[in-house]
């Protein structure tokens, strides 16, 4: 049995949420590849957190992957993990999770303030804009709407907004809804502060919750049956990080203009769409990591590239899903390439579907976390397995990070202080 397990939509979901636990010293490892035999993950220990994979599948079957790996994966803790911009099947995901669980409510905290994502009066924020507002609100699985109870009317129970006053005098707190109900309520709570996930978390010990956050109230919430005795011992290689950037959100193309423009290495999305190999790409990536330098491939440098992308992809009769998995593929196997010809001194992955494909084309299954990051929500690990064993990584959620962090991540496979 787990202390915890962490059941993500997406990979670096997984890894930033899992983070949260591992920053405390807990030993934490991620499935990466939902689809990869488990060899390489433990039966028990501290964190394990899951990749299902889900965000942009059927809702009903996205459900029930959901079930499938909490039923499958005994835990004291189950945490659901849920996008910080509401993005996916989060609340047919909460409900499964809910009822394989076997708690007695979901307890509903999405905010991650020292990143801009914050909820108050049930609306969710990011960087102070309703997030149905933002371009996440554009996205093919993208929220209706910022309110987090309307978002939760397609599922059958009762749901109840909590400020965080209420968290804090506990007169009409989180226990006092669980009372009200006959059935396990979805009980959503205010947090625009990092203290106040703190005070969710502690209101919540004593009752047996479905703990449902993003990376933020993952710092918080307690772990049963293990201590916290994990150090890391992380080493890094000479030579140059290699960087691929899947991720085409705005936050991510604005980190892209930051990376010198001699470390960028396109590909042509247009030729991965007809499934042509991009050789120069990989030769040039190549070259410069065995130059000692970084090297950062991506299909996506603006939005003229990515439109150029989709029209060839309308062109071909694909829809837009065929579309990122094809370029999502295509830059995993240039990736896997490159690695073999020149192993990097770290690599860092940009985007969930990314971050995936190129996990999967390199044989890898587990990821170990180190315990240390980059900047908040962009974890350090290792992987376990695969053709890249032992190769430390870093995963970025497309939306996270300031401008510098892209070139952050590849700046921190240059340091060895072990």
């Amino acid at each position: 049995m787990y202390s915890v397990i962490v059941v993500a939509d997406d990979l670096t979901g997984a890894m930033d949420t899992s983070q949260g636990f591992a920053a405390r010293g807990y030993e934490a490892a991620v499935v990466a590849d939902p689809e990869a035999d488990k060899g390489a993950v433990e039966e028990e220990g501290a964190v394990l957190g899951i990749n299902t994979d889900t965000r942009y599948d059927d809702e009903g079957d996205a459900a029930r992957s959901v079930s499938e790996a909490v039923e499958a994966t005994p835990a004291r803790t189950v945490y659901k993990k849920i996008d910080s911009t509401l993005r996916g099947n989060f609340a047919a995901e909460v409900d499964a999770a809910l009822d394989a669980a076997g708690s007695e409510l979901a307890l509903v905290a999405p905010a991650f303030p020292s990143i801009g994502r914050t909820t108050e009066d049930g609306v969710h924020y990011v960087d102070g804009t309703p997030v149905s507002e933002t371009e996440y609100g554009d996205d093919e699985k993208g929220p209706a709407s910022s309110s987090i109870p309307e978002l939760f009317a397609s599922v059958d129970r009762p749901v109840e907004t909590v400020s965080h006053a209420a968290v804090v005098s506990g007169d009409d707190g989180i226990a006092a809804a669980v009372e009200r109900y006959d059935r396990p309520p979805v009980v959503v709570c205010d947090a625009v502060e990092d203290d106040h996930l703190a005070d969710i978390a502690a209101a919540a010990d004593g009752l047996d919750a479905l703990y449902v956050g993003s990376g933020g109230l993952a710092a918080h919430v307690p772990v049963r049956g293990s201590e916290p005795d994990f150090e890391s011992s992380r080493r890094f290689s000479e030579g140059g990080a290699l960087g691929v950037v899947g991720s085409v959100s705005a936050t991510t193309l604005a980190q892209l203009e930051r990376v010198p423009e001699e470390a960028v290495v396109p590909v042509d999305g247009t030729d991965l769409v007809v499934g042509e190999e991009p050789d120069a790409a990989v030769e040039r990536a190549v070259r410069r990591l065995r130059e000692g330098r970084p090297a950062v491939l991506t299909a996506a440098t603006d939005e003229s590239t990515i439109e150029r992308t989709h029209a060839a992809g309308r062109e071909a009769g694909l829809a837009s899903a065929a579309v990122r998995e094809r370029v999502a593929s295509g830059l995993a196997s240039a990736a896997a390439d490159v690695l073999d010809e020149e192993p990097p001194s770290g690599l860092l992955l940009t985007g969930g579907d990314i971050a995936v494909a190129v996990i999967r084309e390199l044989g890898a299954t587990t990821i170990r976390l180190t315990g240390e990051e980059v900047e908040a929500g962009i974890p350090l690990g290792t992987f376990a397995d695969g053709r890249a064993a032992e190769v430390p990584l870093v995963t970025k959620a497309g939306g996270f990070g300031s401008e510098e962090t892209i070139v952050n991540c590849l700046a921190v496979f240059s340091e060895d202080d072990a």
